[in-house]
């Protein structure tokens, strides 16, 4: 028995999946809105990602000037500066995960 090919996918027709509920869908929104929410939703995120880079920054400018002692203790808190920001996304993770669905 040959089976027929699936009809095509219709982004305004999605298939529906049981126990599967879609989040809300802003078209309207673009990307500084998008990151402005996101920012406002879980702050510590944009914040160790910004700590990272300049932790980062600075530790490639000592290894470039030749102090390879402060660019170590930089690279070495560029790692802990990606782990408070994994951190801080897994904690976004879970806080998201037990806020009551609207």
């Amino acid at each position: 028995m040959a089976q027929s090919a699936p009809p095509p996918f219709d982004p305004n027709n999605p298939p529906l999946i049981e126990g599967f509920t879609p989040t809300a869908y802003h078209p309207e929104e673009g990307f500084g809105d998008k990151f402005r929410r996101k920012t406002r939703e879980n702050p510590l995120v944009p914040i160790g990602c910004l700590g990272t880079a300049g932790v980062l920054a600075y530790g490639l400018i000592c290894f470039k000037k030749g102090n390879t002692l402060q660019s170590q203790r930089m690279m070495r808190a560029r790692v802990l500066a990606q782990g408070f920001t994994v951190a801080a996304i897994l904690v976004g993770v879970v806080v998201a995960s037990m806020k009551p669905k609207k």
